[in-house]
């Protein structure tokens, strides 16, 4: 469809402030949905045929038409044949799967044996707090994988030491991205070195390979470095903002880890059903065997697709051409299967066995839920052209000097608007070295290293992102309070990140990182002291 301009702002919009204001997503993301197919097609049926055609596509593939009306996409699907949609298909059922393998780890005891064996290692609350985030940064291969993982591999010891589920979720998406956006060896490396070489082969680059750019905008990637540093200062400094007061104190002093007002996240297991007999062999071995496997079919998969595209098989190329979905279904069935296993070891009953099965399918439910709608108000977005409209408002005669923040602050809202990171890479990257090959080469990995973190802050804050979603469901919290608990942490590392590229476009990357590191200095003090006035106020 045409170019719609501003109107193409509406839908996000509508959706971000609903979601404030209402903290009711299914609500939010279905007026947003209903306006932006108002805006993309003509008349209310045509409308209402696009989002049935939208939706049904994240389950079968089929040749979808411009202009749809439901006879339309009925008589597509009837001529043209149709097949599985196994990308968003395979992403539910690894939802469902690992749902379930972390309800069978509780009901087995493995949770609470791991909790025994960690209390006499891991002895202090704080340290409890850095379990999630070097485990976030050791399953650095793909956010979707670490995010769920890491949540439900912490939370049988954070609910130990009445850390709140909100605190849980920020430490977990706060270390899955921005660790993944890092390291050249994650699946996010790999998309990304990808959109480097086709950029530099269009653009005739030859100053540096795809995999030497991608290494330079590491040390200035000031988003993703700032808050990794930023989780470390808020456990080390006890550090909480905003509503995560309210969190942590019920937490704390009521062992309610969630809101009491909003009742248990659903799926949740109860007491009575964990078994007291667990081993702690029980958690490990589930997880392991699935990060095994998920690792190896991610490797095998990507050597496939790398060798029948006739490109060299290396360890980069594979995680290029790995199928993420399929190997993370794969993964999490084999990780499945052996939870059972390891769940009978303790000779369960067979009706509680069910229950805690259901438990789990119950607890990935709203996440699923969620996550279509999100897919379908990311699809919506995408024919209104948000994305492009936002990268248009760049203007190229610029001073150079001001291409970094201001790329960065595009990035950030095209992340928040779209959802999605991977998005907005595509998007921009190619925006960005375009801009930076007219104007002003030097820039061109400044702006690059703005891309990349611009586009984590927006997916950081946006509610429609998956991996804000996933870090939710994985660590047990509603998913809005996941995001305004988020949200000043995420703004307070965005300021500074801004600050940060407006100086490396002027005065370079070390003025850069002092700047930062005095401004980081100064806010912990800062905030130490509202929360020593709040302790004593209270």
């Amino acid at each position: 469809m045409d170019h719609v301009g501003w109107l193409s702002l509406v839908p996000p919009i509508v959706a971000l402030t609903l979601v404030i204001l209402t903290r009711k997503v299914f609500i939010s993301l279905g007026i947003a949905i209903l306006i932006g197919a108002f805006i993309a097609f003509e008349g209310i049926m045509q409308a209402f045929a696009g989002i049935f055609q939208t939706f049904i596509s994240f389950f079968i593939s089929f040749e979808t038409l411009e202009e749809p009306s439901f006879a339309g996409v009925v008589q597509s699907m009837v001529e043209n044949g149709v097949s599985i949609n196994d990308w968003e298909l395979y992403i539910m059922l690894f939802l469902v799967f690992l749902g379930i393998v972390a309800s069978l780890i509780t009901f087995s005891g493995g949770g609470q044996a791991f909790s025994r064996w960690a209390e006499k290692r891991i002895t202090t609350r704080k340290k409890s707090l850095f379990l999630p985030f070097v485990l976030g940064i050791i399953i650095f291969i793909d956010d979707y994988f670490n995010a769920l993982t890491v949540g439900n591999t912490s939370r049988p010891l954070t609910d130990r030491y009445r850390v709140s589920r909100a605190k849980l979720s920020y430490i977990v998406d706060s270390t899955s991205a921005p660790i993944c956006v890092i390291t050249p060896m994650s699946s996010w490396g790999a998309y990304i070195i990808g959109i480097f070489a086709s950029v530099f082969a269009a653009n005739q680059i030859i100053e540096y390979s795809p995999l030497q750019a991608f290494i330079y905008t590491i040390p200035i990637n000031f988003y993703a470095l700032i808050a990794l540093i930023f989780i470390v200062l808020v456990i080390v400094f006890n550090i909480d903002i905003g509503l995560m007061k309210q969190h942590e104190k019920r937490a704390k002093e009521d062992n309610q880890l969630t809101d009491p007002a909003k009742g248990d996240v659903p799926g949740s297991l109860s007491a009575d059903l964990q078994m007291d007999n667990g081993r702690v062999s029980q958690l490990f071995v589930p997880i392991l065997v699935l990060v095994i496997a998920t690792v190896t079919m991610m490797l095998v998969t990507g050597a496939q697709g790398a060798s029948g595209d006739g490109v060299d098989v290396t360890v980069l190329t594979m995680m290029e051409y790995t199928d993420i979905g399929l190997s993370l279904l794969v993964g999490s069935f084999i990780g499945l299967l052996t939870t059972i296993a390891m769940t009978f070891m303790t000779k369960p009953k067979a009706p509680d066995f069910g229950k805690a099965v259901i438990a789990g399918v119950k607890s990935m439910l709203p996440a699923i839920g969620i996550l279509l709608l999100a897919w379908t108000t990311i699809e919506m977005i995408g024919l209104l052209g948000t994305g492009n409209y936002l990268a248009s408002l760049i203007d190229q005669s610029i001073h150079p000097g001001f291409l970094p923040v201001l790329i960065f602050l595009v990035a950030a809202f095209s992340g928040l608007a779209t959802g999605t990171s991977w998005g907005t890479f595509g998007m921009l990257l190619p925006i960005a070295a375009q801009i930076a090959v007219v104007v002003e080469p030097t820039m061109l990995v400044p702006m690059l290293a703005a891309v990349l973190a611009g586009s984590i802050f927006g997916d950081h804050i946006s509610p429609i992102s998956d991996t804000t979603i996933l870090s939710a469901a994985g660590s047990g919290a509603h998913h809005m309070d996941h995001v305004i608990t988020q949200l000043p942490y995420a703004i307070m590392t965005a300021i500074v990140s801004t600050i940060a590229f407006f100086i490396l476009g002027f005065f370079g990357a070390i003025v850069a990182w002092i700047t930062v590191v005095v401004i980081l200095v100064i806010a912990v003090v800062i905030l130490q002291r509202l929360n020593k006035k709040d302790a004593v106020a209270s």
